[in-house]
């Protein structure tokens, strides 16, 4: 009982983290050192609240995702260039320095990557991204739209997210609002964005499991995880959206320095 009740926390964690910008990676680290949860889970835990919350990107923006198929059809129907394939091919752009980066760094991100006192450096190297990227969207007033070039580069942004605490939001948002778009369009491009590399990596760990490289134990409580990771991923999505449209990122910025400086505190004073 305990245990299905330190999973259900572990996905409430997971979705509301996943999107908010103060690193999933980071809060989970800590979450589970908290919970003393004992790994038995292992790979069909981390599989279940991957797809869990890619889940909840596919269901939020799935008007989004169907005009972008729209638009493809159209595209190839036509043998015309619309907005639609601009933003696809963004996307498209955008996911491979993750996958690359991703599968380079697979094993040194479980392994040398999962302290508390890498995650306590993440929250503060990520927030004073977050802080330039405010000043340069308050200069620029966030007037520009996405293209295939922006798109690579947010996606470059995406790849500092394999380092626990910075946040993979966080930073996309950030390279959004670094190339001149405002906070909502660079939050809608990036929780997009974050679809493939969230989907890629809950297959590839069910893959491993497969395999057999992995243990299999699945049951109600990784199901109540999930409906936790999911219900609480649309509700991060949503708020985070509705939030930007009228203020900026400083909370989020504020919260992650305290969060940095009680690790940092709880490090040092152990």
């Amino acid at each position: 009982m305990q245990e299905s009740i330190s999973l259900i926390i572990l996905g409430l964690v997971q979705g509301l983290t996943e999107f908010l910008p103060v690193s999933s990676t980071g809060h989970l680290i800590l979450a589970r050192s908290l919970l003393g949860l004992n790994g038995s889970f292992g790979l069909a835990e981390d599989a279940v609240l991957h797809l869990a919350t890619a889940l909840a990107v596919l269901v939020y923006f799935r008007r989004d995702i169907w005009q972008l198929f729209l638009g493809l059809v159209a595209a190839v129907r036509h043998r015309v260039w619309n907005k639609e394939m601009t933003v696809i091919t963004a996307l498209a752009v955008g996911t491979v320095p993750a996958v690359i980066a991703g599968l380079w760094l697979e094993g040194d991100i479980e392994t040398v990557f999962r302290s508390s006192a890498v995650v306590a450096a993440g929250l503060v190297v990520g927030s004073l991204i977050m802080i330039a990227a405010e000043y340069v969207e308050k200069k620029t007033q966030g007037g520009k739209t996405v293209s295939a070039f922006r798109g690579f580069i947010i996606g470059l942004f995406q790849t500092l997210a394999l380092l626990p605490g910075m946040s993979r939001s966080g930073m996309t948002i950030s390279g959004g609002m670094f190339l001149g778009l405002s906070r909502e369009e660079a939050a809608r491009f990036a929780f997009l964005l974050s679809f493939p590399v969230i989907l890629g990596a809950g297959g590839l760990q069910f893959y491993h499991l497969l395999s057999g490289s992995g243990d299999t134990a699945f049951g109600a409580p990784l199901a109540l995880a999930a409906l936790a990771a999911f219900a609480s991923g649309m509700f991060a999505i949503h708020t985070l959206i509705t939030y930007l449209k009228t203020k900026t990122l400083r909370p989020f910025i504020i919260y992650r320095f305290i969060l940095a400086a009680g690790i940092f505190a709880s490090v040092f004073f152990s």
